[in-house]
């Protein structure tokens, strides 16, 4: 097949990315307006195959995007391009509305457009679970049919796109599919998100921001795993359907943070004898802050057979590895950002 992906060079773009070109015999079309969160370096390893090209463009151009459709001719799209961060959409909610609903909107008039003369082409839109709001401490999970209640002007833009591709899909007839996806986390992670964040501050002797007591819970599912259950739904997913991926791992941001400190105090030990955990530092909390957010996963393992394949301790011993072992890809991100707190204006 001919895939597209939007966001290539992002954190999970960049797994779809190389799980593709290593794991299948696949073509692939990376399109990326490379952000500040875009990075060619991720796909340093496979940028090599003649199974791999890249277009800098942004999805909101039309002309760009039509004119990459025409010259590929893609069989599916994987549309993971979006501003991602709750805290940058606090500070900024009007680039968080323009890329990821104005965006997905040319996308899908650009992909409406091309399926008529390709009926079986096929549109994917990769979310978030953050969509679905808050869900109380207790056993409850989002489930494909859990309402949207969305909280930040981040999980509101990625609703409204979830909502768009809906619409193409019932009213156009296009073939969508949509996931909604648990907290990632593993190698190349833009170091805004909590944890290469504390991963970084720790080995610098910074401190490690926690919000609030710590106490909101997330389920973690690692990068690799995800990009795996990308593939399968978009290749292998029923049309119209929505599937939440999750890790089956619900922790409290405290106790992540608790766990890197100790895999840290392992692999690199300070050098005064002390522990990383002293280093944490409790600050005001997020405004809006959602308190827990557990998937079920059960829809996509008894349609499609995905399951993740890393628990949260084997994933994470694995991230904090990786970062340890290559400094030499986030060093220059300092240029970037400096991984000052975001999301405090009011």
């Amino acid at each position: 097949m001919k895939i597209i992906v939007t966001g290539g060079a992002g954190f999970i773009g960049s797994a779809v990315i190389r799980q593709l070109i290593n794991e299948t015999g696949h073509q692939v079309l990376n399109i990326d307006k490379l952000t500040y969160a875009g990075n060619l370096e991720s796909l340093r390893e496979v940028s090599v195959s003649p199974r791999y090209s890249f277009l800098q463009i942004d999805i909101c151009d039309r002309k760009d995007v039509e004119e990459a459709f025409t010259s590929f001719q893609p069989d599916l799209i994987m549309h993971l391009a979006a501003e991602s961060h709750v805290d940058r959409s606090i500070d900024g909610p009007a680039q968080f509305i323009h890329t990821n609903i104005f965006g997905t909107c040319n996308l899908l008039e650009i992909a409406r457009s091309y399926a008529r003369t390709k009926p079986d082409f096929r549109f994917h839109h990769i979310s978030t679970d953050e969509v679905y709001g808050d869900l109380e401490l207790d056993d409850s999970l989002f489930t494909e049919e859990t309402p949207y209640d969305p909280s930040s002007p981040y999980s509101a833009s990625k609703a409204s796109s979830d909502h768009l591709v809906r619409a193409w899909q019932r009213t156009y007839g296009l073939n969508t599919v949509i996931t909604n996806c648990s907290n990632n986390y593993g190698p190349y992670h833009f170091p805004e998100k909590l944890v290469p964040l504390v991963i970084l501050n720790a080995m610098e002797g910074k401190p490690l921001p926690v919000y609030g007591k710590g106490e909101q819970v997330r389920d973690w599912l690692y990068v690799t795993d995800h990009a795996r259950a990308l593939i399968r739904v978009a290749i292998e997913g029923a049309a119209g359907n929505t599937y939440n991926i999750g890790g089956h791992n619900e922790k409290q941001n405290i106790e992540v943070v608790k766990n890197i400190c100790s895999i840290l105090d392992e692999l690199r030990p300070r050098q005064d004898g002390r522990k990383y955990a002293e280093q944490i530092t409790f600050v005001a909390d997020r405004p809006g802050h959602d308190l827990r957010y557990a998937i079920d996963a059960g829809k996509i393992e008894r349609e499609l057979g995905w399951k993740p394949l890393e628990t949260f301790a084997t994933g994470l011993r694995k991230t904090v590895q990786w970062y340890l072992e290559n400094q030499c890809w986030w060093e220059p991100l300092r240029e970037k950002y400096q991984r000052e707190r975001l999301g405090t204006k009011q």
